[in-house]
């Protein structure tokens, strides 16, 4: 899951090496959580207008999550 979010993500920012995905351990429910950490300067591209952008890739993750069984959030920071 973390090699699919770093693809998306580096079409989508400049400065490709301070992209960082860390991984949380899943909670009670079984939900386990992406935060995705990029250089200020690309936080607007990763974010999108009106979110947009973030929420495709929340949906997409969540549906690759789905197919293997899982349950994911991502959250940008």
């Amino acid at each position: 899951m973390e090699h699919l979010i770093a693809e998306i993500v580096k079409g989508l920012v400049d400065d490709k090496d301070s992209i960082a995905i860390v991984k949380d351990e899943p909670d009670e429910e079984g939900v386990v959580v992406y935060h995705i950490r990029v250089a200020p300067d690309d936080m607007g591209r990763v974010i999108g207008k009106q979110g947009r952008i973030a929420k495709a890739i929340r949906t997409v993750v969540r549906s690759a999550a789905n197919r293997t069984g899982e349950k994911a959030v991502v959250e940008i920071d």
